[in-house]
């Protein structure tokens, strides 16, 4: 299976916020703004931004100088055994909060082995997740983290997975003539959020937008009752713009 070679803009986020912790962790006493724009040759204007958002994740501190050393998150992370609990705990904490700014359940999921997995989400009381009433592994034509994964295979892994997962009309608004789906996925822009309007579910709503972190397809969807599918393309747009801090965590 070949991913489609289209880096989306939080991959380009990712990879700049890379580039500026690599050149934090060099400066252990601390490395300030302009010499942090000097050595990744990033805009001061694009820096600043970035640099608010990690020291919102905590990957980076500001000490009384103005200088930035590097966070509690990122200290935490550290490595050995206790590395993927730190990660999947500060993805957990993301996740969270991102359900919150969104007031919708939200969730991370991948494509491995040619099969589509909901690694981690984040629902509550006034947030439920999805009533997974058909399994998501067979139900990829209908789903908006099924749609945005495989938007992300080529065409050869899109065929492999429709010939071992059929595509079963599941509402009255599911796409199941495979040309019709795949045409869809081809013109989905993938800076645009992946929607599901009640093609997988009655009274369920969603959107999905691509992360991509290595050699597998990820995605992060949120999911709306119907009664609240005026805010989705709003909930949509701001899961789009919060998706950098999400890759970033998978990407360490």
């Amino acid at each position: 299976m070949a991913l489609k070679p289209e880096p989306t803009a939080p991959f380009h986020s990712v990879q700049y916020a890379l580039r500026v912790l690599e050149t934090v962790s060099k400066h252990g006493d601390g490395v300030t703004g302009t010499q942090i724009s000097r050595e990744t040759g990033l805009p001061i204007g694009h820096l600043t931004s970035l640099l608010l958002t990690l020291r919102r994740e905590g990957y980076v501190e500001q000490v009384t100088d103005g200088a930035y050393v590097i966070g509690a998150s990122l200290l935490l992370i550290g490595s050995g055994p206790a590395r993927r609990q730190a990660l999947e705990s500060k993805l957990q904490q993301t996740l969270a909060q991102l359900r919150d700014s969104v007031g919708a359940a939200v969730y991370i999921s991948r494509y491995v082995d040619g099969e589509i997995r909901v690694t981690q989400y984040a629902d509550g009381p006034l947030t439920p997740a999805v009533n997974e009433w058909v399994d998501f592994r067979s139900a990829a034509h209908a789903s908006a983290v099924g749609k945005c994964l495989l938007a992300q295979l080529d065409q050869n892994g899109r065929r492999d997975h429709i010939s071992r997962h059929k595509t079963p009309r599941l509402t009255s608004r599911t796409i199941t003539n495979e040309k019709v789906l795949f045409s869809k996925l081809d013109s989905q822009p993938a800076t645009v959020p992946v929607l599901d309007l009640q093609e997988y579910a009655v009274g369920t709503v969603c959107a999905a937008v691509p992360l991509t972190a290595g050699s597998s397809a990820g995605c992060l969807a949120l999911s709306l009752p119907i009664e609240d599918a005026h805010r989705l393309r709003s909930a949509a747009d701001t899961l789009n713009r919060r998706a950098a801090p999400v890759l970033l965590s998978l990407a360490l």
